[in-house]
């Protein structure tokens, strides 16, 4: 899983998922550029990696924004190899008749229309040198919904249709673009699904580990290693594939 000096962006870098990925592909010698709405937590890794990492505040859901945070790595590192993005928000569970049309919008914007803007602005740097790598977490969700996630499950359903929409369309030109299905994970997201009423320490317990076939939540780590075996050439031949690290979940 070779990723020395490739220059990576990963959004969402600020959350659990998303540091473990930073940190793993900065310890491999990549150079990154961590992104979140929020770095406090990340703001310390231009200290720890000194030349090696760009901290960068961005709020994904604005075009503008995105292509400064794209025309800022470009500038300081002279190029994008590879875009994770792993930035999202879950949804309270509720019934249908119960979600407003703002967190709908909301929810489809993070989770789907965000991934279009990033790899939007991407594309045609990795279009110039002829190779690069994207990858979008999505959720296993989207292959084995379960009741009350209806907007976030939809939003991520999007996130898996533009993964292979753009896996064809950017072949000729070896940019591979492939997916990840994490299942339910050991993160303070994972609290967030539970209804606004509900326990969630009870539901971690009874709903979301039961539903694990192998036993335990996936970790960060699952995920982070999984994006650095996708983003090597090591596995130069894999575009259009959502891999399911989900403990047979999805199953």
């Amino acid at each position: 899983m070779e990723v020395k000096d490739k220059v990576v962006i990963v959004t969402g870098a600020g959350g659990g998922m998303g540091k473990s990925v930073v940190h793993r592909f900065l310890e491999r010698g990549a150079k990154v550029v961590a992104v979140d709405i929020d770095t406090t937590s990340i703001a310390e890794l231009a200290a720890i990696f000194p030349g090696q990492v760009l901290v960068m505040e961005a709020n994904l859901t604005n075009e503008k924004e995105v292509a400064e945070l794209v025309r800022q790595t470009v500038d300081h590192f002279s190029r994008v190899d590879v875009l994770i993005n792993v930035a999202g928000i879950a949804q309270s569970a509720k019934n249908i008749e119960e979600v407003s049309l703002k967190e709908w919008e909301k929810i489809m914007a993070v989770n789907s229309t965000a991934l279009f803007l990033t790899c939007r602005e991407v594309v045609p740097f990795m279009k110039e040198q002829k190779k690069g790598v994207i990858i979008n977490v999505a959720s296993i969700s989207v292959e084995r919904p379960r009741p009350g996630l209806n907007a976030y499950i939809a939003s991520k359903g999007a996130a898996v249709s533009l993964t292979k929409a753009l896996a064809i369309e950017l072949a000729p030109f070896h940019i591979r673009v492939n997916g990840i299905n994490p299942g339910p994970s050991d993160t303070k997201m994972l609290g967030e699904f539970t209804p606004a009423e509900g326990d969630q320490t009870a539901t971690k317990e009874n709903t979301f580990l039961k539903s694990v076939p192998l036993g335990e939540l996936i970790t960060p780590e699952d995920i982070a290693y999984t994006a650095l075996y996708l983003s090597s050439d090591q596995a130069r031949m894999i575009t259009g594939s959502i891999v399911n690290v989900d403990g047979g979940r999805g199953l």
